[in-house]
């Protein structure tokens, strides 16, 4: 029986790490990467939007821990943030291996972009979750708990990761690196979220806190003021 992941559907509970008090200059630096604009063209750059190289030889396929699923991705630190995204998404927004709308998707060789952000597939730096449920423009919405698990996934990522709920044109299936390559910062995050051996998950994946707490909000609330920037 298949089940319905959309704010008409399935709701599930959800909760995150600490950080520390980070987020003023690293979120304003990842802000200053382009990350929106219609393009509806092929992208010709030798670099995504968000400086990234295109370079497929340093694309692998990685298994979302706890599922079925496995997506194509920038191998090393990029792969460590992206697949806790989406550990997180799977274990506590909704199942990325079953279900009406389910799925993941990473790395592309299509440059056919809609846009700019788009081109981030193509160098392995972006990720979409539930793409059917949530497509470029598209009004469906995030169930309000949801949306406030995703924010708490970002500050998981300390100003790393952009949501595609914050971009223009809206698409709230879409994550993305928001640093350059070889940034201190994502090396540093990318070793504080990767799985911990023996445990089939990563940290801020299960027993956390709780994104809802009044302390991770404000920084979640500070964090995204700071990237719409």
């Amino acid at each position: 029986m298949s089940r319905t992941f959309t704010r008409r559907g399935v709701l599930a509970a959800g909760a995150a790490t600490a950080v520390a008090t980070w987020i003023g200059p690293a979120a304003q630096a990842a802000g200053q990467v382009p990350t929106s604009g219609a393009r509806n063209a092929a992208w010709t750059r030798d670099r995504s939007a968000n400086g990234w190289s295109i370079s497929p030889d340093a694309i692998k396929t990685h298994a979302v821990e706890g599922s079925s699923a496995a997506v194509d991705l920038r191998d090393g630190p990029v792969a460590a943030v992206l697949l806790h995204v989406a550990r997180r998404w799977h274990y506590e927004i909704a199942p990325l291996d079953t279900g009406e709308g389910g799925g993941i998707s990473g790395h592309t060789t299509s440059r056919t972009v809609a846009a700019a952000f788009e081109s981030n597939y193509l160098s392995g730096t972006g990720l979409c979750l539930h793409p059917a449920a949530y497509p470029l423009g598209g009004s469906e919405e995030l169930w309000p708990r949801h949306e406030l698990i995703v924010r708490d996934i970002l500050l998981d990522c300390e100003g790393t990761v952009v949501w595609g709920g914050d971009l223009d044109p809206v698409k709230r299936s879409h994550f993305h690196l928001a640093t350059r390559p070889n940034g201190d910062a994502l090396t540093r995050v990318a070793g504080r979220l990767s799985p911990v051996p023996g445990t089939g998950r990563g940290r801020g994946a299960g027993a956390t806190e709780d994104p809802a707490q009044p302390s991770r909000r404000d920084k979640a609330r500070r964090l995204e003021r700071a990237q719409s920037n």
